[in-house]
């Protein structure tokens, strides 16, 4: 019988790399699609190394539909599990334009694609910066799109938006929309991990990058918040937890339900300070930081109540902050090999 097949758009990514890993031990076929606009091919060789199989690749940015028809005429896939997209809040407020052209063009044409070769399910990348102000825990009952402050999160309400008016007009088009909270990690074989191109926008990538000497330290924005250390306090999830999550929507994915949505953390913030803490008691050494001025548009906690997930997908979180650094440790001891 042959395995089912998925594409993964931005596969060669962070939580896409992780992903490809899960579904692949989980016996699916995958495929890999990518511009490597934010990521590096030399993941497909260590995806292998942790599988034993090696995605096929394409080199392919979304927004070249011509391209992209080629990749869905030579293949079947059953579901498109769709990452690929800029990501970078800061970057988004300088080059709006860049990023509705690249996350929602993108998507367009992703979707007008998979109508024109009949791929009726697709599981989508989403971020809790859909529900903008709002006091957490954040569920999948509260409402989205108003308070959000930047183009990143507006590219992908829309997008959503986007996805619920397709699943309106396509009688057999299903969507799976998974909000990501804070993913850090890395796979434990310390194979993959975050690896950005250019300049780190996400709190553990910058701690690696301190912790390698390659930043002279870390600057924490606020002390004065509202939470028990003063600092920002996120709901932290492994990648690897992320990863799983994927699989278990993908199997629990029902034509007859049209869209459904899961939040996909932990229900459990940290702060920004037990961050650097945690770190630095895994690795034995001091994390050079120091606090500096509140950045514009940062709420004092985001965190998820992740019972939807837990009921409907079976799946929970099952690995701690603690696994977190040593996972990342393991993957800075490879890089620097």
């Amino acid at each position: 019988m042959a395995k089912e097949k998925i594409l993964l758009t931005g596969g060669t990514g962070y939580i896409g790399s992780h992903t490809a890993v899960e579904l692949i031990q989980a016996g699916y076929d995958v495929e890999i699609l990518d511009n490597l606009y934010n990521s590096k091919a030399s993941v497909l060789d260590q995806i292998e190394a942790i599988t034993g199989v090696k995605p096929k690749f394409y080199d392919v940015d979304l927004r070249d539909a011509e391209m992209l028809d080629e990749v869905f005429a030579k293949n079947d896939f059953s579901t498109v599990i769709h990452f690929a997209g800029l990501k970078a809040v800061g970057e988004s407020v300088e080059k709006p334009l860049t990023y509705y052209e690249n996350n929602i063009g993108g998507t367009i044409n992703l979707l007008e694609c998979m109508e024109a070769h009949s791929v009726n399910r697709i599981i989508f990348s989403s971020s809790a910066t859909v529900y903008g102000d709002q006091t957490s825990p954040l569920d999948e009952t509260m409402s989205t799109g108003n308070g959000i402050t930047n183009p990143y999160g507006r590219t992908k309400f829309m997008i959503e938006e986007i996805l619920k008016d397709v699943c309106v007009a396509n009688p057999k088009f299903s969507a799976t929309i998974l909000r990501y909270f804070n993913p850090v990690g890395a796979h434990p074989s310390g194979l993959i991990g975050e690896d950005p191109n250019g300049r780190p926008n996400n709190l553990m990538p910058i701690i690696m990058r301190v912790a390698q000497g390659k930043i002279p330290e870390l600057s924490i924005y606020g002390n004065d918040y509202n939470t028990p250390d003063g600092t920002c306090r996120r709901d932290y999830i492994h990648v690897v937890d992320l990863a799983k999550g994927h699989v278990a929507a993908l199997k629990h994915m029902d034509g007859d339900a049209k869209v459904q949505v899961y939040n996909l953390g932990t229900g459990k913030p940290t702060s920004v300070l037990e961050m650097v803490k945690a770190f630095s008691k895994a690795s034995g050494k001091p994390l050079p930081h120091k606090i500096v001025g509140r950045r514009a548009g940062d709420l004092a906690e985001i965190y998820t109540n992740p019972k939807k997930a837990e009921t409907e997908l079976e799946w929970r979180a099952e690995l701690g902050i603690e696994d977190m650094m040593n996972d990342t440790l393991r993957y800075l001891e490879h890089q620097n090999d």
